[in-house]
Order: structure tokens, then sequence, then C-alpha cells
């Protein structure tokens, strides 16, 4: 029989190995969405005060994208995040043939938005947080009847795809209620319901979780991880809810100011603000003296610290921790994404 070590370092190596296939197999995947060069700029219209208290209009152009490129294999759960302003909802709205870009090309599933955009949209699923397709004074199925008429879904595909949504979204009570007698959470899971009933390949998120409460967000998100893993569903998510994003997808894309700023893993970006580290140390009541930490909160022989493995080295921190007398309890944790990612939006405002 395996010791506990050895069995743990042989697990070690199958994550790594199923890691390493995983990487490899989704290097053979073919492209779901590919931008390159895309700029799209708005001309606004504001008032300017000019003398004696009149106003005079005055043109104002606005870039929401800047030369932005990026593309996204076929089956990549990604998250594409940014501050307020950074151009999140103006890229869903380009891949979806809403918007068309003042320079550069859009593809997904190898079709263009802008000219072939009734064959994507057969393929493509779109879900914005703050708003609904459910017709509002009509049950939630007769909404979904609707879109298998208009939309010409086979009987065969919709039967199958209703019965999925129906059990994993658990909307079986709420099917024959009034739209606007659900709740919120109701509605996104209905709504997400009927984005998903044409079978599409690529769906595009903006904010699903949007107002959500925990019980009807775990359900969103454990969804669509499910769709993604079992279902190979290529998935594009925008969030302001970070710890959602991290636990969702793989990959991180971040735009600020219309250009983007990074383009890699939750780790990567971690990495990029230095390795905080938070760790929790429970004592006898005595307060522990460490150099190199930074103090965060401490009451009833619990304190927290953090610190900056890129800058202080794990072996120099367990050897002070192993110096400090009447210790009980030590958690070390990484810093939680919504710091790190504050530290950069502080730090693109500054540039």
């Amino acid at each position: 029989m395996l010791k506990k070590e050895s069995t743990d370092t042989l697990r070690a190596v199958i994550g790594r190995d199923n890691s390493v296939k995983k990487e490899k197999q989704m290097e053979n995947k073919p492209i779901a969405i590919d931008v390159d060069g895309v700029s799209k700029s708005f001309t606004r219209w504001q008032r300017k005060e000019g003398g004696r208290g009149l106003f005079r209009q005055e043109k104002k152009v606005v870039t929401a994208l800047d030369n932005a490129s990026f593309r996204i294999k076929q089956g990549e759960f990604v998250a594409y995040a940014g501050p307020n302003g950074a151009g999140k909802s103006t890229t869903m709205k380009l891949l979806s043939g809403m918007l068309q870009p003042t320079s550069g090309r859009v593809s997904v599933l190898g079709l263009s938005p802008e000219k072939e955009r009734i064959a994507l949209m057969k393929k493509l699923g779109v879900l914005f947080g703050n708003r609904t397709e459910l017709w509002w004074d009509h049950p939630v199925i007769q909404s979904y009847e609707w879109k298998k008429v208009v939309w010409d879904i086979p009987d065969s595909v919709y039967k199958r795809n209703l019965d999925m949504v129906t059990e994993l979204l658990d909307i079986g009570p709420i099917r024959n209620t009034f739209a606007r007698e659900l709740s919120l959470g109701q509605r996104m899971r209905a709504d997400l319901a009927m984005m998903l009933l044409h079978a599409p390949e690529v769906i595009l998120l903006d904010e699903p979780t949007l107002g959500l409460d925990v019980v009807a967000k775990r359900q969103m998100i454990e969804f669509l991880k499910k769709v993604n893993r079992e279902n190979g569903m290529t998935i594009l998510v925008t969030s302001h809810d970070m710890d959602d994003l991290e636990e969702m997808a793989r990959r991180i894309i971040m735009i600020s100011g219309g250009k983007l700023a990074f383009d890699g893993s939750f780790d990567g970006l971690r990495e990029i603000t230095g390795n905080l580290t938070h760790f929790t140390i429970t004592t006898d009541g005595r307060m522990p003296e460490l150099q190199g930490c930074r103090f965060l909160s401490g009451q009833h022989g619990v304190f927290e610290f953090e610190a900056d493995l890129s800058c202080m080295p794990v072996k120099t921190l367990l050897k002070q921790l192993s110096g400090i007398e009447g210790i009980r309890n030590v958690e070390i944790r990484k810093a939680p994404i919504e710091q790190v990612i504050t530290q950069l939006y502080q730090a693109w405002k500054s540039v």
C-alpha cells in the first residue's frame, strides 16, 4: 500500500499530466472568436455652456475600443473584465452584430457578425443581465414556444434542450409562471434557458449574475461550468464580481480604456501585483510580531496579516512563524482576486 505522501505525490503528477493534456487538446481546437485590431468610436453631442448663460452643442468622439486583438478557441471559458466604461459591453455588441467596428475585423465561428448575422445567430447565444427576452405578460413556456417557431428549431432539438435546461436550471416549477411574477434569480435562469434552446455553440454573457442572491448565483455558476465542461460550449462572460469570474473561467482578458491590458491566467494576474498572500494566525492571545508583513486585523487571539511572497521567500516567512511562541494554528491563502484587481485599476488610472 502506498504511503500518504506517495499517494499525494501521485495525485499531483496525475493532475499535472491531465492539465497538460487539456492544454494540448485546446491547442488543436479551431478558433471560435477572433477579434483582430478592432477599434470602435462613437460621436456624441454634448451641451457646452457659452456666454450669457446660453448653451451650444459640441461634438465629442469617444473611443470605446482601441486596436483590440484576441482569440478564443472552441471550448474555452474566458472571463472578460475591466472597470466601468472600459469597453466590455461594446465588445459583446460587436461580437453579436449589434454594432459594427470602426476599423478592424471581428469573426465568430468563421462568420462575420456584420455581414452574416442571421447565420451567426443560429450558432450564437447572447444574454445581458439587465435585459430579458421573455414576454412579460405571458407564461415562460409561451416565450419558449415562440422562439421555437420563430427560430425554426426542430422538434427533437427543442425537446432535448428544454428537458436539459428544465432539469439543470430547475425551471420546472416556473415554466407556467408569468414572467412579470418571477424573482430576479428566477428570471435570469429562465432567460438563460431560453438562450440555450437552439443549442448555440458560443454564448456571450454580460453580467449574468448581476443582482442575484447567493443561491441563484451558485445555480448559475454551476450550470455554466457544466455546459462548458460536458458540452464543450465556448463561453465569454463579463462581470464585476471577480470572485465569480475566477471560479468560472480558466483564462481572463482584461481591458482598460479600450485597450487590452492583460490576457492570461488568474495566477498570472496575481503575479503582476506581486504574490500577495494572506495568512491567519491563531495564538493564545499574544500579538505576533512579523517583519515584512502588513497587519490587517486582530481580535480574540486571531490575527490576519498580508505578505508579498515575491519579496519575502516562503522559507523566510515560515522561519519567522516557527519562532513565535503561543501559536495554535496558521492558515495561509491567496489574496482575494478582488484586491488584486483593485490595485490594477488604481495603477491603470494613474498611467
